[in-house]
């Protein structure tokens, strides 16, 4: 049940005076950085979690500017590994490992697995991307430490992908949620039938963009297995953060190696218990790259409530977009996730849409485009027309506006194997 019962299970004071001693350690680490030094980091005093606030904050941007070494805090010599965060402009973002932090980042990652019922023997697919992005290497070095027959498969090459479940036997997978829905579609046009063609697989970790319940139900019940949510960010390693336990209420934040603040992201001042704000993270186990009060731009919530599983360390609720994704129309925040939810929890409709939002005259405009299972367009057409003022009515509740409904017949729309391009903004145009 437990991969390291101690550490999972120990109480609030021993989890907290652990975190104070590697907070400590951290600062004297992350103060030996040219950033952080600039910063004056060495003359901040900590003697209680509490004065984590006196701490500068983090940002992406800090990063950039200290691209390319300045952000580390050892010798170069002792550096094995460099990662990057997703970006195509600009100055990247680059997070760089000594072999203890890779060493202590698997077994992060083999505790998360290990919670979900994966063991010594088990066969694991890796459908996410490798090379820079850390998400296929993440979970990869965590599968092996495990003991799993792990299939660097990659992402992409979808008839490939099924044929590899179906002939090696495999158990569980790592994928993109939008991924998996498009890998429901072609496993479902190819004639596959996971119950019969996939009786091995029971498990999918899903992570890396943000996506709604309604998602999750659609890749559980199409594949019949278990879905659990998974949260990383390169900046504090990748995937491995955060994980679902098996009561798939929120996911647990390993807060022995993470210190998590929920802050306002305008005033930046801690929010009350269970509000939602962005959350802030400081490494506590990392010697090559040590992070500060990092913005994350992700928005969650802490659950303080003990879990039925045992483990002591705190949840987050799922991600429920990034300050920064935020879209505003005629002058409502909307996520995308928002729309997601009421979509794919409505019968007829498939797994893949888009929003597309446009400029007429001064005023914003939405459309969303979603595809409906091809038996939706046979018969009585009052059936769709009944369906597009459902959908109107289900989204201008949850938005407060009003979109415009574009129902598409299966395959009409675009895809991606990689993470799914959900909304076009044309208003700039």
């Amino acid at each position: 049940m437990y991969w390291d019962k101690e550490i999972e299970t120990m109480s609030r004071d021993q989890l907290e005076e652990l975190q104070l001693k590697r907070l400590k350690e951290t600062l004297k680490q992350a103060s030996k950085a040219p950033f952080y030094k600039s910063l004056g980091l060495e003359d901040y005093e900590v003697r209680t979690l509490d004065d984590i606030e006196k701490l500068p904050f983090t940002t992406k941007e800090d990063l950039r500017e200290s691209y390319p070494y300045g952000m580390v805090s050892v010798d170069r010599k002792d550096l094995v590994r460099l990662h990057s965060s997703s970006g195509t402009t600009g100055t990247p973002t680059v997070v760089f490992h000594t072999i203890k932090d890779i060493d202590a980042w698997s077994e992060l990652v083999a505790r998360c697995l290990y919670m979900v019922g994966v063991r010594k023997g088990d066969v694991f697919q890796n459908m996410i991307g490798y090379g820079l992005f850390t998400g296929g290497l993440g979970l990869h070095y965590g599968a092996e430490r495990v003991g799993c027959l792990t299939i660097p498969s990659g992402p992409g090459n979808t008839k490939r992908q099924l044929k590899f479940l179906k002939d090696f036997d495999v158990n569980f997978v790592h994928v993109i949620p939008s991924y998996a829905l498009y890998l429901a579609d072609t496993a479902e046009s190819m004639g596959i039938e996971p119950s019969r063609d996939l009786p091995h697989l029971r498990t999918a970790l899903i992570g890396a963009e943000p996506h709604s319940e309604e998602t999750r139900k659609k890749i559980e019940n199409f594949f019949s297995i278990d879905a659990y949510n998974s949260y990383g960010l390169s900046e504090m390693n990748g995937p491995g953060v955060a994980f679902e336990c098996p009561e798939k209420n929120g996911m647990h934040i390993w807060e022995d190696a993470y210190l998590v603040e929920i802050v306002n992201p305008h005033t930046l001042s801690h929010v009350k218990p269970g509000e939602t704000g962005e959350l802030v993270l400081t490494t506590l186990s990392r010697e090559g790259m040590p992070i500060i009060r990092y913005r994350t731009k992700d928005l969650t919530s802490i659950i303080d409530s003990t879990c039925a599983c045992g483990r002591t360390h705190r949840r987050i609720t799922r991600i429920s977009g990034r300050s920064d994704d935020m879209l505003i129309v005629k002058g409502v925040n909307i996520f995308p996730v928002q729309v997601e939810a009421v979509l794919l929890g409505t019968p007829g409709v498939r797994r893949n849409y888009q929003i597309v939002l446009e400029s007429k005259g001064h005023n914003d405009h939405m459309i969303v485009k979603v595809e409906l299972d091809p038996g939706m367009f046979v018969g009585d057409i009052r059936g769709l027309e009944k369906l597009k003022k459902s959908l109107t009515r289900d989204l201008r509740d949850e938005l407060l506006i009003t979109p415009e409904i574009e129902l598409c017949e299966p395959g009409s729309l675009p895809v991606s194997e990689g993470k799914a391009v959900r909304v076009i903004d044309k208003r700039e145009e």
